[in-house]
């Protein structure tokens, strides 16, 4: 998906905050929560996230979804990750 129609579909969905995030390479964030919803759209490079006992790689131009307080982890690739987040208020 490119970062347009993105765009018009997290304002249909009610995602009103949106972010660009940037992480380091080889980085990495432990266990943890967000007080909101979070959908992203990877615009470079590369994360991991573990949730619920499942691993899954996102790369350019995937989207993941979190809900609001999923426990998950997450790590960078080599290259770092630079993604664009929605993030809804539950």
């Amino acid at each position: 998906m490119d970062r347009h129609a993105f765009v018009e579909s997290l304002a249909k969905e009610g995602f009103s905050e949106l972010v660009t995030v940037e992480r380091e390479p080889n980085g990495s964030l432990d266990m943890h929560t967000h007080p909101f919803e979070a959908k992203a759209l990877i615009l470079d490079g590369e994360i991991s996230i573990l949730s619920d006992g499942t691993e899954r790689v996102y790369g350019t131009g995937s989207i993941f979804h979190l809900q609001a307080g999923q426990p998950h982890t997450e790590r960078y690739g080599p290259g770092g990750v630079r993604y664009l987040v929605g993030r809804r208020q539950e």
